[in-house]
């Protein structure tokens, strides 16, 4: 076909789809399912026309339609790595996390359980081998959301719901175009062994296709940081990541490409926001929307134009295996939903999935293009039997108009029907809230705009009334100024009828607060895209884990966040037994900025809660916020206090980078505001601007955090090996083992065999002896007791501070004492010291 004729088409088809939208709105019909209905008249009386009109001008027209310059490769290498990508890159990630569970089991597991029910309940009656029975079945098993979560969305659906069903769609295309393409092989003839290596085929194809895809996201996510300020370059960038992703695992590494662009976008999804500004990201958003929107549309209208193509001469028996097709998948996907489901609630791997959900998952399980798609390529094959190809043409069509037209049109029914269309009566009082708060705001904004432009009173009472009612016609037109009190909340009995949950309300409104404030310092750059990733993922599992369980899960998820994370823990036992530092450093540095952001946020916090969050929460609770947030402050402060006592310069630098960074912002804002009026000429604002980033990529450089591990200089600050000459300490140098520890760690357990003394460079620790504790601190050693009684540990020793020790193991710890006759007077004398100490403590 000539390019200008295909392109006249393609023109004609998006002029088609945009139409067809408003259309669809008012028949309160899935734009996907109007979309399919035209696509397969279109190419019905296409057919007809080309056929009865021959060479006709209007033959020639049809012809077009007929001969569409489209085949299964168009689906699957230029609209479905899109369509995958874009679905990844827009789910909530963090929220799917909590239904992981029935997610995997309905993406992975259902689409094995559909594929074996279907295959096996349809090789009895077709005509066909077992194989194309199988295959039939795990390329019906793909679910197309679009409709689904349409009629959702229309009808107030819970969002639980979507989550569900997106998450389901999102990894069964991949699950199910993976074992397809394994079926295929083995009806060709190229694969055998059974099975279990046709399992660990898919296995291998599954997982190298997830981590494939990590690995290309992770790469185009760091190449984020290079690319400030140019959109265009990040979201090129992100356009070609799911192609890339797509054939080169499918071509290159064998593995399998669908579930590499799913995986590419799930982790860019996940990892890239807190790379690029938070109106870069909008706009990569925006620009992905719209081609998700062009691919979606487009995939339905031509597989539904080629659907003449694959149904001829539909017969009575053709019909019967469409029953037993639809029957069976039914079946199948109940399987799953009412019998595996339960068994993960069980063993509390899930949360309970009510069974209203259930119903609607089991009925909207909705067929689309992919599954077309999947069909042309069968009849496209030419190595497969031109049976199999008939078999798998007609009744994967005909199973795809069943779920369309019929499921489709009577989900939103039965959505009614089991009353899922509802608010819960939480969400209920909630909305009267909102409602009422948005309510007088509104009242006081029209008040004001009447009086400024002198509008009569009983107009703007007029309209005034209209929400709620405010008092007499000339207090609602008196001015508002900016020192009005705000309008006091609503009574109990009009918000929330439990306590507990308006708080729980009210926390996450704070975490989402909090959320929005790291964004903003990361707009503003005052803080780099790795400390917020971070911030933004203990944010997100805050307002996750508090949705769930309310205060007491907000409180000790506050706490985890504060504490060590498993990367400071790896970095420690690195540090601890290989004298790995490097790793130490830069966790330790990571904690520091963390902190310090942290602490300016929840301050930054404390000041709109009760502006903010108060209407929301009541008077009432409004204080208790405010003293949880204290609680998490205070922490915060604790913890960054600690830190910065061992490292008060490094603490200073981060502190100075971070108030040069705000200047900078401003810096750049006012000469932006000067540009845009003018004031100065694009030449001068170009000169200023490349300055500017100059000086933002020094300040951007974080400063390298030295642990002070250096074992010469830390014995330097041992009081007690002050009279050891440059020999004796380098011989001293070689024995000692440098240590870094952390608040809360404990250094001896009591009990435990003696093999290591320790000296304190820097830091407190606490021993816990004999019913009393003692602190240590610079310049004082501890755990000589159990080498020079050869006994085992007589008490506790834990560190209260970050510190720095030197340990001496038990043989160098002879060494030493035979090497200096001070350094033996001074630990003897220590030594009887305690021992006379313990012994006066009286035994419980």
């Amino acid at each position: 076909m000539d390019l200008r004729v295909t392109l006249i088409l393609l023109a004609g088809l998006l002029i088609l789809v945009s139409l067809l939208q408003p259309l669809a709105t008012r028949l309160r019909l899935p734009a996907s399912v109007l979309l399919a209905l035209v696509g397969i008249t279109i190419g019905a009386l296409s057919t007809f026309v080309a056929r009865a009109e021959g060479g006709s001008a209007m033959g020639v027209i049809a012809r077009v339609f007929v001969d569409l310059p489209v085949d299964s490769n168009t689906f699957l290498y230029v609209f479905l790595p899109a369509l995958l990508f874009q679905s990844a890159l827009s789910i909530e990630v963090q929220r799917i996390i909590e239904d992981a569970g029935p997610v995997l089991l309905l993406a992975v597991v259902a689409v094995l359980v559909a594929t074996f029910v279907i295959g096996f309940a349809l090789a009895p009656f077709a005509e066909v081998s077992l194989i194309a029975c199988l295959m039939l079945g795990a390329m019906v098993a793909t679910t197309d959301p679009v409709a689904v979560i349409g009629i959702f969305a229309d009808v107030g659906a819970p969002s639980r719901l979507t989550r569900l069903v997106a998450g389901e769609a999102l990894l069964n295309d991949a699950a199910a175009i993976t074992l397809f393409s394994l079926l295929l092989t083995m009806e060709l003839g190229g694969q055998g062994g059974g099975a279990g290596a046709a399992t660990i085929i898919f296995m291998r194809q599954f997982v190298g296709g997830l981590i494939f895809g990590y690995v290309c996201a992770r790469i185009v996510a760091s190449w984020f940081s290079w690319l400030q300020d140019l959109r265009l370059a990040q979201v090129s960038l992100t356009v070609a990541l799911p192609y890339l992703a797509y054939i080169i695992g499918e071509r290159a590494l064998g593995v399998s490409g669908v579930v590499a662009s799913v995986s590419a976008g799930l982790v860019l999804n996940a990892i890239g926001q807190p790379r690029i500004a938070p109106s870069d990201w909008q706009f990569l958003h925006d620009v992905w929307e719209q081609l998700a929107f062009w691919a979606s549309s487009l995939i339905f209208v031509l597989a539904s134009l080629l659907v003449p193509r694959l149904v001829n001469q539909v017969g009575w028996h053709d019909v019967w295996l469409l029953t037993v097709l639809v029957v069976a998948a039914l079946v199948g996907r109940a399987l799953v939903l009412y019998v595996l489901i339960p068994i993960l609630t069980a063993l509390k791997l899930s949360q309970q999935i009510d069974n209203r959900f259930k119903a609607v998952i089991l009925w909207g399980g909705l067929r689309g293009a992919v599954t077309l798609a999947l069909a042309l390529a069968v009849t496209e094959n030419p190595a497969i039997n031109p049976e199999v190809q008939r078999f798998i043409a007609v009744l994967a069509t005909g199973f795809v108009l069943f779920t369309l037209l019929v499921s489709g049109t009577t989900l939103r029914m039965l959505i009614r029907v089991l009353r899922l269309d509802r608010l819960s009566p939480f969400d209920q009082a909630l909305r009267a809230q909102v409602l009422s708060l948005s309510r007088d705001r509104v009242a006081g904004v029209v008040r004001k705009v009447g009086h400024q432009f002198r509008f009569p009173d009983n107009l703007v009472g007029g309209v005034v009334s209209e929400y709620g009612d405010l008092g007499d016609v000339k207090a609602r037109s008196a001015p508002v100024t900016a020192a009005a009190a705000p309008a006091a909340p609503l009574p109990v009995a009009q918000t929330v009828e439990d306590e507990s949950d308006r708080l729980r309300l009210g926390l996450i409104a704070m975490a989402t607060l909090e959320r929005e404030l790291i964004l903003d310092h990361f707009a503003a750059r005052t803080v780099s895209g790795r400390i917020v990733e971070e911030l933004l993922e203990n944010v997100g599992r805050l307002i996750d884990r508090t949705r769930a369980k309310g205060l007491p899960e907000y409180l000790e998820t506050a706490h985890e966040i504060i504490g060590f994370s498993w990367r400071f823990r790896l970095a420690h036992l690195l540090h601890r037994r290989f004298a790995i530092e490097s790793m130490l450093e830069d966790v330790l540095a990571d904690r520091f900025e963390r902190l310090l952001v942290s602490r300016i946020v929840l301050e930054e916090v404390s000041l709109s809660v009760v502006e903010k969050l108060g209407p929301i929460v009541g008077a009432r609770l409004t204080p208790r916020l405010l003293d949880v947030l204290q609680q998490r402050q205070a922490m915060t402060v604790a913890a960054l206090e600690a830190l910065g006592a061992q490292y008060p310069a490094y603490a200073a630098i981060l502190e100075k980078r971070f108030l040069k960074r705000v200047a900078l912002r401003h810096q750049a804002t006012e000469q932006k505001t000067l540009f845009e009026h003018q004031v100065i000429g694009p030449e001068l604002f170009g000169v200023l601007t490349r300055e500017l980033q100059a000086a933002r990529s020094g300040v951007d450089a974080r400063p390298r955090l030295d642990l002070g591990l250096e074992t010469r200089a830390l014995i330097s600050q041992v009081p007690m090996f002050a009279e050891l000459d440059r020999k004796q300490l380098d011989a001293v140098a070689n024995l000692l083992k440098p240590r870094f520890a952390v608040p809360g760690e404990r250094l001896i357990h009591k009990g435990a065999r003696g093999d290591s003394m320790y000296f304190i460079c820097a830091g407190d620790v606490a021993v816990h002896a004999a019913g009393q504790s003692i602190t240590l601190t610079r310049g004082d050693f501890f755990g000589e007791m159990a080498l020079l009684l050869a006994q085992p540990r007589q008490a506790d020793v834990t560190a209260t501070a970050y510190c720095l020790l030197l340990v001496l193991q038990d043989e160098d710890f002879q060494a030493l004492l035979r090497g200096s006759r001070g350094i033996r007077a001074r630990i003897d004398a220590a030594a009887a010291a305690r021992k006379k100490m313990n012994e006066a403590v009286p035994q419980s």
